[in-house]
């Protein structure tokens, strides 16, 4: 059974058909490894009820031979701000820590009516406004590598050697899983699930990819359903994927993509399914690399391994060439305006009136609603809410907003310029360093990470562009480093394609659950 937690869905799949294993009997070793990994924090809410019934109800279609395809009686988890009917949806914020909702999100609707079983909710950074999953009410996930629980209970394949971790003396040593989405990562780095969702408005499923040795794909905007996704920022959201593989990542997204009448910003045409080769020529490719992303703050470890994949790709025939974005250095600013504004609008219904937190002693409806919302949100979404209302102000609005609208179209379109010009993906990094110390990333508030962490990844949701993070190699530290492809609008079949053909070629050690793990 640890061997089976450890391998991707298509080979567990086969072995449900086969009938060499139970729905359930994957479940309950799934849940059993929750409490294993529970002092990383990866879930805020395990839903042993919802994951029984999932798994039973698979045991019967598998006893009938009547599965429902690759993802029947499959353990998947759910970032905490897509909505659960009848389970808590948190956002990590004590203003909706006892909210439930009455319907399930589209993209988990989509999963569930697969098969997939859910195991939980996973941790965030509050609102998913954060780089760490360091803000959440719950309290910080941390990164499984670089962990206690990773010299205890994993290894690569038969060499425990490689995962030996110093112990860690200093009391906040450990590493940062990366955020939004880092719950989700460490749920599926761990084994307990063998896919999450995300979400991606700035970076948010690749950046924790990046981070825990997973792959991260952000969709196209438009593409999958955002209908029960609390918002953070509505023009950039996209439910986003982490799993092991880039073979996992094709699975999921052709269940989740697709248009949703729930959803009018859904591209209204028919999804087709990607399908990708196990042989792949590259040949015919031609790869920009923008010189734009080899900033101050690169660490020497992130830039040899881009040269690495580069000499790679130039090996296997495909023409890497240096392109330029010119309005790179402007995007970040340019976000961080517009993700102010949208927090602003969008949570401004959160006033202890219809429901969420709601103070307990006021004499007035102003009182009421200055009380629930100082209680209710940490002091990142107030400050976020506080900026956006004053970039929204009409003496503001011009100089703000309109602004960073006007940037975002000339972001977009030196993009469009470089796809015009016959050049077909983009290999950046992701992040610009391994995992970073806890205490070491808390040194800088919330906003300056966020303009570190996201400064790679946030340009592609300003052009509503698919991205993709692959793991490449460890680091000195043995920790992931991982690069980041961009493809045009709605080339997933290509941005996937080219991500397999890296996972194929550069073979990122995988973890597998240790004998003494034992989860029978």
């Amino acid at each position: 059974m640890n061997k089976l937690l450890s391998i991707p869905i298509k080979e567990v799949s086969r072995e449900i058909y086969g009938g060499a294993v139970r729905p359930s009997e994957i479940c309950k070793a799934s849940i059993k490894l929750t409490s294993i990994v529970e002092p990383l924090k990866p879930y805020i809410n395990v839903t042993n009820d919802v994951a029984g019934e999932q798994a039973s109800a698979a045991d019967e279609r598998q006893q009938r031979n009547s599965l429902l395809g690759q993802l029947d009686g499959i353990p998947i988890a759910v970032k905490d701000n897509y909505c659960v009917k009848g389970k808590p949806t948190t956002c990590a914020s004590r203003m909706l820590a006892n909210f439930s909702p009455g319907y399930n999100a589209t993209v988990y609707e989509k999963l569930r009516t697969q098969g997939a079983v859910l195991i939980g909710k996973t941790n965030l950074d509050e609102f998913a406004m954060g780089s760490g999953t360091v803000d959440s009410l719950y309290g910080p996930t941390k990164n499984l590598w670089g962990s206690e629980v990773l010299s205890q209970f994993y290894s690569y394949g038969s060499d425990d050697s490689q995962v030996t971790t110093r112990k860690l003396h200093e009391k906040d040593a450990w590493r940062i899983a990366g955020g939004s989405s880092g719950g989700s990562a460490v749920a599926v780095a761990t084994g307990t699930c063998y896919a999450a969702l995300g979400s991606d408005t700035g970076g948010s499923t690749r950046n924790p990819a990046s981070y825990c040795g997973l792959v991260g794909l952000k969709p196209t905007y438009g593409l999958v359903s955002r209908y029960g996704l609390i918002p953070l920022l509505n023009s950039m959201d996209v439910p986003g994927i982490l799993v092991r593989t880039v073979d996992d990542a094709v699975l999921i997204l052709n269940v989740i993509a697709g248009p949703d009448q729930a959803d009018p910003t859904t591209v209204q045409r028919e999804y087709v399914p990607i399908n990708l080769s196990e042989t792949i020529d590259i040949s015919n490719l031609r790869i920009g690399i923008p010189k734009e992303y080899g900033v101050q703050g690169i660490s020497e470890e992130i830039a040899e391994c881009w040269e690495k994949v580069s000499c790679l790709l130039k090996e296997a025939g495909a023409s890497v060439v240096p392109v330029s974005l010119p309005h790179t250095d402007y995007s970040i600013v340019c976000y961080s305006v517009l993700n102010r504004c949208d927090v602003a609008s969008n949570l401004a219904c959160y006033d202890g009136v219809e429901y969420g937190h709601r103070a307990d002693e006021w004499s007035s409806a102003h009182e009421l609603y200055k009380k629930t919302r100082s209680e209710g949100f940490n002091n990142v979404v107030k400050g976020r809410i506080l900026v956006g209302n004053y970039f929204l102000l009409a003496e503001n609005y011009e100089k703000y907003y309109i602004k960073a609208m006007k940037m975002r179209r000339l972001i977009a379109q030196d993009f469009d310029v470089l796809w015009n010009n016959n050049v077909d993906l983009l290999l950046t990094p992701t992040t610009l360093t391994e995992a970073p110390r806890y205490d070491e990333f808390v040194q800088l508030d919330n906003q300056t990470q966020c303009l570190i962490q996201d400064h790679c990844t946030q340009p592609a949701n300003m052009a509503g562009l698919p991205a993709i993070n692959v793991p490449i190699m460890l680091s000195r530290n043995k920790l992931p480093l991982s690069l980041q492809l961009m493809a045009p609008l709605f080339h997933e079949q290509r941005l996937l394609t080219v991500a397999k053909w890296i996972e194929q070629t550069v073979r990122f050690p995988r973890l597998e659950l240790k004998n003494s793990c034992l989860l029978e």
